[in-house]
């Protein structure tokens, strides 16, 4: 198939596309470099040996998006192209509405006039907001508790209203838990602008000198020793799910909502363990006060994609701090300026 990775230059993304170039796919990569860096192209060619098809693409821009997609036959999409920060969201909910749900509608709008009816989407566990119960499965209520949440709910929503006026068109909404690590070669990993929002870059970053120490939101959860808990799962698992999401969308003709997660929770604490053993370096840090909206715990029921697709998490926490530190160590300062 010729596949369409819209943000396919983002942390995401460039493990995706390793993925699928190495299942023979057909990958071309979309971004505007909003979130992401131009020195990921070349990577993704030193890791598949093949040059990496790149096409410069802004979903705000409608025109631009129906133009594209007339002259580029496509036969799938993978849409990863959305900010994605909670707190930044916060802040700024109208540049969060308008990147993530109008860009989402200028993509649909292009591949209906395109005729391109097979859509692997990169959703949330932030749908579920707060859950009454953990292992949150796919039938839980969803409650958003922020804009970015609310984003991915109403991007689900709407794909999820296209599929229900076409029964040619089938759509895939992957809801992903913690997704960290990266590629074992080094070469492509998590690069956040500014100060990192997720903890394991900011693990990566105190760990490599960046940063003076690591902050705790909140040491006394009911949890086994207090730090939040959450399911984090190594982003080559993650990338794998896209491909097989991708064969079921052909093999199945069903749509399909799922949870990307490994169902075991982990602590702050045993992370920063983790990472500690991993790379032999101290990770200085302070418990501080918790921060409004998080909650103590949330881990996926991975078990339906297991059934449907055939897929589990296969890389465990040793994996996903070694890998992360790999790619930490030889790029320190991320990727290099291009």
């Amino acid at each position: 198939m010729r596949i369409l990775l819209c943000g396919g230059a983002g942390y995401i993304g460039a493990h995706a596309y390793v993925v699928l170039a190495e299942r023979g796919q057909d990958v071309v990569i979309a971004d505007n470099f909003s979130n992401s860096s131009p020195g990921v192209l070349a990577r993704l060619q030193r890791i598949t040996g093949e040059p990496v098809p790149f096409h410069p693409l802004d979903l705000r821009d409608r025109g631009a998006v129906v133009d594209f997609f007339a002259r580029q036959p496509f036969d799938a999409v993978v849409h990863f192209a959305a900010l994605k920060s909670v707190g930044e969201s916060c802040e700024r909910p109208l540049d969060y509405f308008h990147n993530n749900i109008t860009g989402t509608l200028n993509l649909l709008y292009g591949m209906q006039a395109a005729g391109v009816k097979r859509l692997v989407f990169s959703s949330s566990a932030t749908v579920y907001g707060d859950p009454a119960s953990v292992p949150v499965r796919e039938d839980a209520s969803l409650q958003v508790t922020n804009p970015y949440g609310r984003t991915k709910l109403v991007m689900e929503e709407l794909i999820g209203d296209l599929c229900g006026s076409d029964a040619g068109f089938h759509a895939a909404n992957l809801r992903y838990f913690n997704p960290v690590g990266a590629h074992a070669s080094g070469l492509i990993g998590e690069d956040p602008a500014g100060i990192p929002n997720n903890l394991m870059p900011y693990i990566c970053q105190v760990a490599v000198g960046r940063r003076e120490r690591l902050s705790i939101y909140g040491g006394d959860y009911p949890t086994p020793d207090g730090t939040g808990v959450r399911d984090y799962i190594h982003v080559m698992d993650l990338a794998r799910a896209h491909a097989d999401a991708l064969d079921y969308l052909v093999h199945e003709r069903h749509n399909l909502t799922v949870n990307l997660g490994t169902g075991q929770g982990v602590s702050v604490l045993q992370l920063v363990n983790a990472f500690a053993d991993a790379s032999a370096r101290d990770i200085p840090y302070q418990i501080v006060e918790r921060r409004p909206g998080d909650v103590a715990a949330v881990y996926a029921d991975p078990s339906l994609a297991n059934r449907l697709l055939g897929w589990q998490a296969e890389l465990g926490v040793e994996a996903m701090c070694r890998d992360a530190w790999r790619w930490q160590a030889q790029n320190p300062q991320g990727y290099p300026a291009a």
